[in-house]
């Protein structure tokens, strides 16, 4: 469990009933997609055994609502479809920057954010802070890897995103993807993964399949200059001339016939 300035926050706070109408929701979010089905059952538990945590507000400074949620979105969102009228809530002291955080992280330790909406959350973070991905690897208490390998995740486009939530791949999907350079080959690995409902293993001896493919291909053919083939035969010539000096007969034959390729016998004695 991360313990965040959102813990610290809340103690000693009363809990306070706030119409929900005088809520808005947070603009630094970073969840994107909430889950209708979880979101109705959340809903059909609220309207059966109430809101058992409250949501953490702050004192809006946007000019709209009086206050903005800091916490607790689902609950809010789920409270409204129940016709609450008013929600148990938490006021805390936060600027915007800290709230953002606090946002950031309390979804984050949910870990239901779709591997995308966690990278776009990190990114966020880095970006309010200004800070590295050591630091941002610290205030979440992870290892700077697992930061790196979920910012990884952004390289991604809407299309692919949107592709590998709709058929519900994996983070080490994503990652064997990333291998591939360029969004159109990119694709068309993923369409072939979903296609053939491909596991982590299979998708990875695929990719490694496609890569060494791309690298035999790629390898470049020699092309040899007019000019510097002549120097070769002259070189030969001319070692060819020292020895038939020496009163040893040479011959020597060439072969252009072949498509971009030179066959040269030489015959001595």
């Amino acid at each position: 469990m991360i313990i965040t300035e959102i813990d610290t926050a809340r103690r000693g706070r009363a809990v306070v009933d706030i119409p929900v109408g005088d809520i808005a929701p947070n603009p630094r979010q970073p969840r994107r997609d909430f889950d209708r089905d979880q979101l109705r059952t959340l809903r059909d538990s609220i309207i059966r055994y109430g809101i058992l945590q409250p949501i953490s507000v702050r004192a809006s400074a946007s000019g709209g609502a009086p206050y903005e949620i800091v916490a607790g979105e689902r609950r809010y969102r789920a409270a409204c479809d129940a016709g609450f009228i008013s929600i148990p809530a938490i006021v805390i002291d936060t600027d915007e920057e800290q709230s953002a955080e606090l946002a950031i992280i309390e979804n984050l330790q949910r870990q239901d954010l779709n591997i995308f909406e966690q990278a776009d959350a990190i990114a966020s973070l880095i970006s309010i802070y200004d800070i590295t991905q050591e630091e941002a690897a610290e205030k979440l208490s992870v290892s700077q890897s697992y930061i790196a390998n979920k910012l990884r995740l952004l390289r991604f486009s809407d299309a692919e995103r949107g592709l590998m939530l709709e058929h519900s791949l994996t983070e080490r999907h994503a990652r064997a993807l990333l291998r591939i350079r360029g969004e159109a080959d990119r694709l068309a690995a993923l369409r072939h993964v979903i296609a053939y409902a491909l596991n982590v293993s299979a998708t990875e001896r695929y990719v490694d399949g496609l890569l060494s493919k791309s690298a035999s291909s790629a390898k470049p053919r020699v092309k040899y200059a007019i000019k510097d083939l002549r120097l070769f035969y002259n070189s030969v010539e001319r070692a060819a001339d020292i020895i038939r000096g020496a009163g040893v007969p040479v011959l020597i034959d060439r072969d252009e016939s072949s498509a971009g390729k030179v066959k040269m016998t030489i015959e001595i004695g």
